[in-house]
């Protein structure tokens, strides 16, 4: 058996109705001691009512580990396409305005 780690190949299948994905323009997020909750929202102009179209639950590890890949493809796509420009303050809600919340 060899010192050297090897990798483990991992089999990823994307089901043909989950390829499709879901939009979402509005992402609430909320933590537990032992969570984070991501609700993704779709949110239409002059509609009082929104659904929650996707709920994923993550470790505080896999957040974290979120966070840096989305910084990660962040910078290497403003690197490829310029840098993104934020319209939070031109009457778009922010995609984090839920608060975090200890259970």
């Amino acid at each position: 058996m060899s010192d050297q780690k090897q990798q483990q190949k991992i089999n990823i299948e994307l089901p043909e109705e989950v390829a499709d994905g879901i939009y979402a323009n509005l992402a609430v997020i909320n933590h537990s001691a032992s969570e984070f909750i991501i609700d993704f929202i779709k949110i239409m102009p002059g509609v009082p009512k929104a659904k929650v179209k996707s709920r994923i639950i993550l470790t505080p590890q896999h957040a974290k580990r979120l966070v840096m890949a989305l910084n990660d493809n962040v910078k290497r796509f403003e690197n490829a396409h310029g840098t993104i420009k934020d319209y939070g303050k031109a009457g778009i809600p922010p995609i984090n305005f839920g608060r975090g919340s200890e259970a």
